[in-house]
């Protein structure tokens, strides 16, 4: 069984789409994408530096941009603009704001769609980070149950459970500096460099920004099952998966349980769309030593494209029951 995933913010580096838009059909989807978004993404994609992506207003539409026009390379759109065909793909999801671009990739959101939702997303998270001075650090290591038990001791939130050994924890510079002054043992910490405390209650103004507009968006059910961060589950019915995506600003990502549901699934490959990397280490190292082998790939650039869809080939679930919908369209 085969799934597609999309990596989040802080996945992106400085001029990871050069390679790929030595391919004119790309490089017009991508431009098309940026109008769409008013962003010059493939200046941004190209030649901004780290420090200028690392903006939320940028990185999120640079990333489910990139996640879109990727996944077109792996699964081609009819000549009449339909989606791509799904048929072998077993599961789709993000990470974070990867999410928006599985939820296009999976039909729920037209390309268009999830630019304009990731726009506003980024911009009212940014608007939401400005009120109070906020962060997150990861922490690594540790046992699971300590950890928690100190991020909730110093009125942080779990924001994002990625797994074993990685936790991040989110909420105002003081509760961070008082967690890093009080460490759960066996614990190393990492401040990111982020703008806010994301999947917090922090971030509960961009939540009601975003559910306003939500409810003017016309969606379609998933054309292949569709993990959603918020708890794990999968979910098919297109308005359930943009409810969920728009909560889940200010609720905690479940990586975890998402992990968790590949597993029971039978999840026997997972390919990571660019800039990849970040969740198939996630992944391999969830799997070690499991029942079942996992296979990943990290799909870094163009050179990599064949070798990718021979990947899927491999993993395509025969029995998957993709849903048809041509109203769907594609970038």
């Amino acid at each position: 069984m085969l799934a597609i995933v999309a990596p989040g913010q802080g996945a992106q580096t400085a001029g990871f789409l050069r390679p790929w838009l030595a391919d004119p059909t790309f490089a017009a989807r991508l431009e098309w994408l940026g109008a769409v978004a008013g962003l010059d993404l493939t200046h941004y994609g190209t030649e901004a530096d780290d420090d200028t992506i690392r903006d939320t207003k940028i990185a999120q539409p640079l990333l489910v941009a990139t996640a879109i026009l990727t996944a077109l390379e792996l699964f081609p759109p009819s000549g009449d603009g339909t989606p791509a065909d799904l048929a072998g793909v077993g599961a789709v999801t993000g990470h974070s704001v990867g999410e928006i671009g599985a939820a296009s990739f999976a039909g729920v959101l037209s390309p268009e769609q999830a630019m304009v939702l990731v726009r506003e997303r980024g911009n009212a998270m940014a608007a939401a980070s400005a009120v109070t001075p906020t962060g997150m650090t990861a922490v690594l290591g540790g046992d699971r149950d300590e950890v928690l038990a100190y991020i909730e001791k110093h009125g942080l939130t779990a924001a994002n459970d990625n797994g074993p050994g990685q936790i991040v924890a989110a909420g105002t510079l003081e509760q961070l500096a008082a967690f890093a002054d009080d460490a759960p043992a066996k614990a190393k910490l990492r401040p990111l460099s982020v703008a806010g405390a994301f999947h917090s209650e922090h971030m509960t103004p961009a939540v009601e920004h975003v559910t306003r507009l939500s409810g003017a968006v016309p969606v379609h059910d998933a054309r292949a099952p569709f993990i959603s961060n918020a708890d794990g589950t999968v979910v098919r019915d297109g308005r359930e998966v943009l409810t969920k995506i728009v909560g889940q600003i200010a609720r905690p990502v479940r990586w975890d349980l998402c992990l968790e549901t590949m597993a029971g699934l039978g999840v026997t490959g997972i390919l990571e769309l660019p800039p990849a990397g970040t969740l198939t280490g996630i992944a391999k190292r969830y799997f070690r030593g499991g029942p079942q082998p996992v296979e990943t790939l990290a799909l870094g650039g163009p050179d990599q494209v064949e070798a990718a869809r021979e990947f899927c080939a491999k993993h395509a679930d025969t029995t998957s029951d993709t849903v048809a919908d041509d109203e769907g369209g594609a970038a």
